[in-house]
């Protein structure tokens, strides 16, 4: 595993913020600006271009925080039902998780948009909950014939009948938990209301996938492919920049679509369009801060690998088609790979069939070192890998126990006897918190838990499908989590 890096993260802050401030002057002082992608943690983005901090949009906009307020979409049918699978949070969740991230970074949270609301209970509860926060919250609707019947989208009947968000601040980010909230019928709609009041303003995209002045099939931009599989997403040469400019540009197939709809849009409520194409829309500087094509190139087929075993396991759970499992193959075809490039799947699959094909996990170090774990009758393999991970970071001989076993029992009997719990081995987090009891008093288990920190971006691979702690106990160390689709058992019933 190396830690090369392959984006220059300060010049990207710098750029994407001064051409953020171009565009706000060129619509008179007022820009609703729609976030493609993650605002607070891009991990995506950190992924696939390795240097690119999760948290660089959110100290470009510290930037500009003085001009800046931020709304947050979130589509009535999500509430409590769809889930940010990086972070385990249902998407009403990450929305009070956004606002105390931004007050934390000193940015001002305006208010919270409840889209395509239709009375739905869900919707009327969170609604309450806001405005019991002290947050305020605005209703959009479902428009008929959206977003095709631009007569009646753009009149009363349709942006019209949309609560109008109050403002105060030139620059309005318009952002939402995940993608498909609705975050540019927001804009839109508010640019209807402005206009109806004589108000000045102008839509811009930040845009950071696809990365439009590279290839179409540049690693980066499949990996963003892969990422979008669900949602049908396809990058495409953008055929209005091409016919503008002459010179290619990629975009992806949902903003090329809709771009003649929008266009009639801008014209209808502002008697004119401000772009030419799709591309012109996004503020997007990503492409020129790339500082090691070689890096940022391994860093993206790596990414689609593990999109692939997402999706194998989604769909072996039942959460999607097959379909995307179909679209990534296709993708790992066009970039040249394979599961074989990912280490760690072959020395946890060896690992697994030289213990009877009991579950196996293999962790990759920073120096590239390759540990594997195995259950035992003790610890699950998940745990197992984590210790040895830990012992062979910190210099620690295999055969030292770092946890007495005395210290493990207890654990056990209370998991078993008490919490009636059928499997006795310690998860990842009972066995960190055990760690960590040993760490008091035995010097080699200190140096095992302080060692946990260098896990950080670490890739790991699963034999099996991990229990939901396990995973979420990688998740929080960084580590870069793939498994196969297998059970470890043939119970129907799966915690």
């Amino acid at each position: 595993m190396s830690g090369s890096i392959g984006f220059d993260n300060e010049k990207y802050v710098r750029l994407q913020s001064e051409e953020i401030g171009k565009r706000i002057e060129k619509f008179g002082g007022k820009l609703y600006l729609e976030f493609g992608g993650k605002l607070f943690d891009d991990y995506h983005a950190s992924r696939v271009l390795p240097g690119f901090a999760p948290d660089s949009k959110i100290q470009m906009l510290k930037k500009l925080s003085d001009r800046a307020e931020i709304v947050i979409v979130i589509k009535a049918a999500d509430i409590e039902h769809k889930m940010r699978r990086d972070i385990g949070i249902t998407y009403d969740t990450d929305v009070l998780r956004l606002i105390d991230a931004f007050r934390d970074n000193g940015l001002y949270v305006g208010s919270v948009v409840i889209a395509q609301y239709e009375g739905q209970p869900q919707a009327i509860s969170y609604k309450k909950k806001l405005e019991n926060l002290g947050i305020k919250v605005y209703l959009h609707y479902p428009i008929e014939g959206y977003p095709t019947n631009v007569r009646y989208i753009v009149s009363e009947e349709g942006y019209g009948r949309n609560e109008y968000i109050e403002t105060s601040r030139p620059l309005v980010v318009i952002t939402a938990p995940g993608p498909g909230s609705g975050k540019i019928a927001t804009a839109l709609s508010q640019l209807y209301h402005d206009s109806k009041r004589g108000i000045v303003a102008g839509y811009a995209k930040f845009e950071t996938f696809p990365i439009w002045n590279l290839p179409l099939k540049h690693p980066v931009n499949l990996a963003y492919e892969a990422a979008t599989a669900d949602l049908n997403d396809v990058n495409m040469i953008d055929p209005y920049h091409l016919e503008a400019y002459g010179t290619t540009a990629v975009n992806y197939n949902r903003d090329i679509e809709i771009f003649p709809v929008l266009n009639a849009m801008f014209e209808r409520i502002s008697g004119k369009s401000p772009y030419k194409s799709p591309t012109d829309m996004g503020v997007n500087m990503a492409g020129y801060c790339i500082s090691d094509n070689d890096t940022v190139c391994k860093a993206a087929n790596d990414e689609i690998i593990r999109r692939y075993f997402n999706v194998l396991c989604d769909a072996r759970k039942g959460h999607i088609t097959s379909e995307p499992v179909s679209k990534i193959e296709l993708l790992m075809k066009q970039a040249k790979i394979s599961v074989e490039d990912r280490g760690v799947v072959k020395s946890a699959l060896e690992r697994s069939a030289a213990t009877d094909n009991q579950p196996a996990v293999a962790i990759e170090l920073p120096n590239g070192e390759i540990v594997t774990g195995k259950n035992s009758s003790l610890l699950g393999a998940a745990s197992a890998a984590i210790l040895n991970a830990a012992k062979k970071i910190a210099g620690i001989e295999k055969e030292v126990c770092l946890i007495d076993p005395s210290v493990i029992e207890p654990i056990q009997k209370l998991k078993v006897d008490l919490l009636g719990n059928h499997n006795p081995r310690l998860h990842t987090d009972e066995t960190l918190i055990a760690l960590s009891i040993c760490a008091k008093e035995h010097s080699a288990a200190k140096k095992a838990f302080e060692s946990l920190s260098m896990l950080l971006d670490c890739e790991a691979h699963s034999s099996v499908m991990l229990a939901p702690v396990d995973e979420d106990v990688y998740r929080k160390l960084g580590m870069r989590l793939t498994e196969e689709p297998v059970y470890y058992t043939k119970k129907l019933f799966h915690k």
